[in-house]
């Protein structure tokens, strides 16, 4: 599918209002050494992320597919490469940490901006009032985690390249409004866009644009003026499948489906996998040992988890098992999974890396399941990992993927539903 085109412009007379009070003096503009040229302006990225959702609590870090929802968009923003900084404007201890190990820079918002009626260009005005260096900003929304790059990018050119003074996205909709009758009034309603003796099939009808809330960009001189739109504003269209946004629970199951098949996963092209690892205690097993009477050493696993091992050697994929335990041989057996096991082992990094050369496989084609701070080399070398949502916090930094299962209770299944999605994406990605 080609890349969407820029929508159309309007040229406004910029908005007037009063510029903030409070702002430090403006720095002089630094100028290119020895030319005399100003430095291209500074195009800031700032995701405004409040800890006090109403709605979903810390909405903002909850996992989303796997990822925390904030980081979708600034895996993004960074790899759009378009930025000369990428903020995240919060007031909570949590949110900072998520948006630091992203790599997005942290500006620490004043109570007097993190109230539930603070709006978003109250958040931002206080933003540049701290930084002096912006021009330009780009505030995206961290409710949409299918944001792609391009899109950023292309913005970046209206704005830089094309002279815009704000540009935002919207999305194409192909939906009939009616009037609206108030409850007791005895009115009937009118159509609003349409007229209902001749109904255009949807490919007959343009449809009409709304606004999606993906970002805003604008210049600082009409932030100042207390506008995100207006001056030279254009619209930029995004597409339908691009365009999710999170604002009530119900969505979320429905946005982890959309996200999986349509969101950014990052600059290199995903790889089918070909081998999964899992490390026994912990992700296999709830890490429970029972000892019966005559010392024999028992565990137990979840039938899911079975299942998800079954259903990845149907479809291909290896399946083998990993542990630093000495575990005991006639157990694993009596497991009844087929798959090739190594124990007692010091360093399983070299043992994966054995399998890998084996098979014939890069890292990308290996994923891993992991919950100790012994998997986290694993978890970080391959091209795809996860852990279940009970592994240690270090082995949870590692990966990509934070399971809602726990280990021994669905978390091999759940992965394994992952990869599938993954796949679907990749053979998806090489038919376009």
């Amino acid at each position: 599918m080609d890349a969407p085109e820029k929508g159309a412009a309007t040229s406004v007379p910029a908005p007037r209002g009063r510029p903030s009070r409070g702002r430090p003096p403006k720095l002089q503009r630094s100028r290119g050494a020895g030319r005399g040229l100003e430095k291209p302006p500074h195009l800031a990225a700032l995701v405004l992320a409040r800890g006090g959702s109403k709605g979903i609590p810390l909405k903002n870090i909850k996992r989303l597919a796997g990822v925390p929802l904030i980081g979708w968009v600034l895996r993004a923003a960074l790899d759009a490469g378009v930025f000369q900084s990428v903020w995240v404007s919060t007031d909570h201890d949590e949110i900072e940490n998520v948006a630091k190990q992203f790599g997005a820079q942290v500006h620490r918002r004043s109570s007097e901006t993190s109230k539930d009626s603070s709006t978003s260009l109250d958040a931002i005005v206080e933003f540049l009032n701290y930084h002096n260096e912006v021009d330009i900003v780009g505030n995206i929304q961290a409710t949409s985690p299918c944001l792609h790059p391009t899109d950023l990018q292309k913005v970046a050119e209206m704005i830089r390249e094309e002279g815009y003074d704000s540009v935002f996205s919207v999305v194409r909709r192909h939906q009939f409004r009616w009037s609206e009758i108030q409850k007791g009034v005895r009115e009937v309603t009118e159509p609003l866009n349409l007229n209902p003796a001749k109904r255009p099939r949807r490919q007959d009808w343009d449809g009409e644009l709304y606004e999606n809330g993906s970002f805003y960009f604008a210049k600082r001189h009409l932030i100042e003026m207390g506008y995100l739109q207006g001056g030279k504003m254009a619209y930029y269209e995004m597409r339908a499948e691009h365009s999710v946004d999170i604002d009530v629970d119900i969505d979320w199951p429905i946005a982890e489906q959309r996200v999986l098949r349509f969101g950014y996963f990052g600059k290199e092209k995903l790889k089918e996998i070909k081998l999964l690892v899992c490390n026994i205690d912990g992700c296999l097993t709830n890490g429970h040992i029972y000892v019966s009477g005559d010392q024999k050493e028992i565990i137990s696993y979840d039938v899911k988890d079975a299942i998800g091992i079954s259903l990845l050697k149907k479809s291909g994929i290896e399946v083998r098992l990993i542990s630093e335990r000495a575990c005991s041989k006639q157990t694993l057996s009596a497991l009844k999974l087929d798959c090739k096991t190594e124990v007692s082992v010091s360093d399983k990094l070299a043992i994966v890396d054995e399998w890998r050369k084996e098979m014939g496989l890069c890292w990308k084609e290996v994923a891993y399941l992991g919950n100790e701070v012994s998997d986290e080399e694993c978890l970080k070398r391959v091209g795809l990992s996860a852990v279940p949502a009970d592994a240690c916090s270090r082995a949870q930094k590692a990966v990509g993927y934070i399971c809602k299962c726990n280990g021994g209770r669905g978390a091999i299944r759940e992965f394994a539903e992952h990869i599938f999605l993954l796949i679907e994406k990749v053979n998806n990605s090489c038919q376009k």
